[in-house]
């Protein structure tokens, strides 16, 4: 019973890691060194000037000098804005932030809109403190440990016997190329070393603040004492120079984080269960003069990141002011918004605007544009797409699908993919082929199809409106999307 249960578990955890999501295929944004937009690379095709644009975004942004630029990525829906952005994300590297946000997503917070933007801009600014600590490097000659006998009876200054057993002292002896040297250690070193399991042969550095103990390796030198290593031993060179060294560390940490570990109603542990809940002003400007004394002091760097909010039509007028106001602020990234709204309403007014954004906050925007596909850009991201999920298509089904594509939308024809193989697997068959295509096609309506069919039996559903011309269907579906 236990192994079946423990053979559930493995496949479920499988399943999870597994799993395929819409951009999973996207690993940068495909450009060479001059900015200049490969055809097909790192998972993109097409959208040259759009991915172009986003370069000179992405190098501004490597700079790290300017920041409080806003970018919108305005396009017709399935075009790749949210691919770009990706794009974008996975060519920063480790090290600058990049945090996201759903224009809906801020009215489901147990917080205020303004709070939750607040929160989002400081996750995306990052601080790179650097600071300076005394080490000791280098291999171990010889460890010896000192246990005193438990004789029954407490020491003087001691209140229990027990204490006395605990009490340990031990000599380490450690050596350079230049140099060797005995330190006398104490009970929390020889804590440290026992944990870290380190014996003679070596090679530790020991922070002398704190007292942590870290093993490199084994001593080249000592390679040949054992005639059985096991495949996870590392080898490194014995040190040279001095024992003690002076090395500069270097933490990596955003505003927001600061900000949580210095809120008292929440504490650090805030971080791990995400419930920050709203944190005060004072706590913020504390925190921000304190950084620009470590800036002055040549202690900290500030690394302007990336807040991409997708969906950006969503957010209402409240939401806009703000951002106005933020992106003047000397400690703001670079937001980069997207949206596939035409001319529509402002939300929270009855004004209409361009993409349904306020005329004011669309000036301070530089806007990229996303075109359509062409049919050779679909056939290319089918076939991407086909290899990211794992299935087998034939040429005449890939033709098919890319059709489909043209006729319907990207997205549908992507959803067929997955649906097509399981019709494969079906008529146990290792290769999908067309007629597998044209079974799925007719089992999921498109948008179009779905349309036609709610025009045809309109008057059997519940609160049907009078009939409507489907040509007229189709120019109000057009000018929708558009």
């Amino acid at each position: 019973m236990a192994a079946e249960l423990k053979k559930f578990s493995e496949s479920r955890d499988l399943t999870r890691i597994e799993r395929i999501g819409a951009h999973s295929h996207i690993r940068g944004l495909g450009i060479d060194n001059a900015l200049e937009a490969r055809n097909i690379s790192e998972g993109m095709v097409g959208q040259h000037s759009a991915r172009k644009a986003a370069g000179v975004i992405l190098q501004m942004i490597k700079e790290g000098r300017i920041a409080g630029r806003a970018v919108l990525l305005a396009g017709q829906p399935g075009t790749g804005k949210t691919a770009i952005a990706m794009g974008l994300a996975k060519s920063l590297g480790e090290e600058t932030p990049f945090a996201t946000l759903a224009g809906s997503e801020l009215f489901s917070l147990e917080m205020s809109k303004t709070e939750a933007l607040t929160q989002a801009f400081r996750k995306a600014i990052g601080v790179r403190i650097k600071e300076e600590s005394e080490i000791i490097e280098g291999e171990v000659v010889e460890i010896s440990v000192d246990r005193p006998v438990f004789s029954g009876t407490a020491g003087p200054s001691s209140g229990s016997s027990s204490t006395s057993v605990i009490a340990k002292t031990g000599k380490l002896t450690l050596k350079t190329t230049d140099m060797e040297t005995v330190y006398e250690l104490g009970g929390k070193l020889i804590e440290a070393l026992s944990k870290e399991k380190v014996q003679s042969g070596d090679v530790i550095t020991m922070d002398k603040t704190s007292g942590k103990v870290t093993k490199l390796g084994r001593s080249i030198g000592r390679s040949r004492d054992y005639d059985a290593v096991g495949s996870h031993t590392k080898f490194v060179r014995c040190p040279d120079g001095e024992l003690q060294k002076r090395r500069e560390v270097v933490h990596c940490v955003t505003l927001h984080e600061i900000d949580v570990i210095n809120s008292r109603t929440q504490g650090f542990l805030a971080l791990f269960t995400g419930d920050t809940g709203e944190i005060r002003v004072e706590v913020r400007e504390q925190i921000d003069s304190k950084v620009a004394e470590w800036r002055e002091e040549g202690k900290a760097e500030i690394i302007p990141g990336v807040l991409f909010i997708d969906e950006v039509h969503m957010l209402d007028i409240e939401c806009f002011s703000y951002l106005n106001r933020a992106l003047e602020n000397e400690m703001a990234p670079i937001l980069v918004i997207a949206t596939n709204r035409g001319i529509t309403t402002i939300r929270g007014t009855n004004y209409k605007s361009p993409h349904g954004i306020p005329v004011d906050f669309l000036d301070r925007l530089l806007i990229i544009s996303t075109q359509p596909y062409t049919e050779e850009d679909i056939s290319k991201i089918l076939d991407i797409r086909c290899t990211e999920e794992e299935v087998d298509m034939s040429p005449d089904a890939k033709h098919l699908l890319t059709k489909i594509g043209i006729e319907t939308s990207l997205r549908y024809a992507i959803n067929l993919i997955n649906a097509a193989a399981l019709a494969c697997l079906r008529r146990k068959g290792s290769v999908v082929e067309m007629e597998d295509i044209s079974r799925v096609y007719q089992l999921f309506l498109d948008v179009k199809r779905s349309t036609q069919y709610l025009m045809d039996y309109q008057s059997q559903y519940m609160f049907s409106d009078d009939p409507v011309d489907v040509s007229d269907a189709d120019e109000s579906m057009q000018v929708a999307s558009g």
